[in-house]
């Protein structure tokens, strides 16, 4: 056999006939013309200054109407405890709000170029955890709404949220507007960056002790220490010892917090303990060997945060052989509040059979470093998700910032979403679109402003519906 007829090109790689390539079997080939190019030509047909629009059309249900409609399908004695909590601020109002907004971004300008989106990435969904080998590392930490969508919506999404946590933290409306479009121009720059890098380097580009010098963040230096220092503390063994009780046995059971944590009935806690055998299957099976050496001793309720108080949510107290506490989160997903919405804006959504997977696998394509034993099960027909509880967790309160801080938080979220989001959306095609200057950053800026002043306006609706007894809410809570 000749050289020819082997596929060996003289000087030059093999060819191995009949054989595709990984973008075609992978689905995403297929293309004449270069991704950035691609990009480039999108500004034609979307000019990047028409992300600046927002006009609220007639269709738009009023705040109170939009928080009654999301509260469908939640535990009703819950659903108080999550209206108080959006009613507490702006910024708090729109966490709470991911399905309103997905209302009104599916009627702005959009390049229809698709990534896996977190669905609700505002800026207090950004945090610290553990990985493996007891490190920190800091990332998009939530992903109940998690779809393949438009990569604009979450920036968008972040820049409001940003303008609104400056405003609650007391900073004037420049630094506010000033945060919103640095966290443009760091998506933007960030999303240049990985373009131009080897495909593997930008796969894990951004090491977290790069972040504060890629993003020029160093006045959050003292902030993220304080944080991280915290966050290293914030384990399933110090919950154990605040929420847990000895028993006579030896081992150790939940105690009533509420309305926050309390215990289950015996039939309760044996379904979640039961629906422990399929999440097993969702692992990978170097992971079993670990939960083997663990057994479960009690189920208990927990309240969550903002968003998804009214689900379901579980922790399970296991206990290895000396006593020691892994506690897992078995927490109910609902379908994500954005699907609708994306199909009123053309998007095709893909059937889902598992909420659960689909936060799971949404997470895995968006992190760098994921949860071990993240999985997902079903507790008497509903789906839910598994993972670690007080993995040390942190955060930064974007509200709490100081103003010289808000500006640098902006730039470091928004080199994180971009990193989420080149895991699945080619990196040349974004940037292509975004470009050099910062006309994308400056209508980012627009909207965030715009979109802060409406939310502020809903938020004092549903607060004078509270007021008025329309709506029940609980404070303090």
């Amino acid at each position: 056999m000749t050289e020819a007829e082997a596929g060996a090109v003289p000087g030059g790689a093999r060819r191995l006939p009949g054989v595709r390539g990984f973008a075609e079997w992978a689905g995403t080939g297929g293309e004449s013309v270069a991704p950035k190019e691609r990009g480039r030509a999108l500004r034609d047909r979307v000019p990047r200054a028409a992300h600046a629009g927002f006009d609220p059309d007639t269709s738009r249900p009023d705040a109170v109407t939009a928080v009654e409609e999301s509260n469908q399908g939640r535990i009703p004695e819950l659903t108080p405890i999550r209206v108080g909590r959006m009613a507490a601020t702006p910024f708090a109002f729109l966490r709470g709000s991911a399905g309103l907004m997905a209302h009104d971004l599916a009627r702005t300008a959009m390049t229809r170029i698709r990534a896996q989106i977190c669905g609700d990435a505002h800026a207090a969904n950004f945090g610290l955890y553990g990985d493996a080998r007891g490190g920190l590392v800091i990332d998009l930490n939530d992903f109940d709404e998690t779809v393949d969508g438009p990569w604009e919506w979450d920036l968008k999404r972040l820049a409001a949220s940003l303008v609104l946590a400056g405003r609650e933290a007391g900073a004037d409306e420049d630094t506010c507007r000033k945060a919103a479009h640095d966290a443009a121009g760091a998506y933007r720059r960030t999303m240049r960056l990985l373009a131009k890098i080897p495909v593997l380097d930008a796969w894990n580009a951004i090491a977290d002790e790069e972040l504060v010098s890629h993003t020029d963040a160093h006045d959050l230096v003292g902030t993220l220490e304080r944080v991280s220092e915290k966050a290293r503390a914030n384990t399933s063994g110090r919950f154990a010892a605040k929420s847990t009780v000895p028993t006579e046995d030896g081992g150790r059971r939940f105690i009533d917090a509420p309305p926050v944590l309390r215990r289950v009935t015996d039939a309760e806690a044996a379904a979640v303990t039961l629906s422990l055998e399929s999440y097993l299957a969702t692992l990978s099976e170097d992971r079993l060997p670990l939960l083997a050496r663990h057994a479960v001793h009690d189920v208990a309720f927990r309240v969550v945060g903002t968003g998804s108080v009214g689900t379901r949510s579980y922790v399970v107290l296991l206990l290895d052989h000396r006593g020691e506490p892994l506690i897992l989160q078995v927490k109910e997903a609902r379908a994500s509040a954005l699907v609708p919405h994306l199909l009123t804006a053309g998007f095709e959504t893909p059937s889902v059979d598992h909420e659960g997977r689909r936060v799971v696998l949404g997470q895995k394509r968006m992190q760098v470093v994921s949860d071990i034993l993240l999985g997902w099960t079903t507790v008497e027909g509903r789906p839910f998700q598994v993972r670690q509880f007080r993995n040390r967790k942190g955060s930064v309160d974007p509200a709490a910032l100081a103003a010289d801080q808000i500006d640098d938080y902006g730039r470091m979220t928004g080199a994180l979403l971009a990193r989420a989001h080149s895991h699945s959306a080619d990196p040349r095609l974004i940037a292509g679109y975004c470009g050099k200057n910062e006309e994308l950053d400056e209508a980012i800026a627009t909207f965030a402003v715009t979109y802060a002043d409406r939310t502020e306006a809903d938020h004092t609706a549903l607060v004078t519906a509270v007021r008025a007894g329309r709506i029940a809410a609980e404070t303090g809570v």
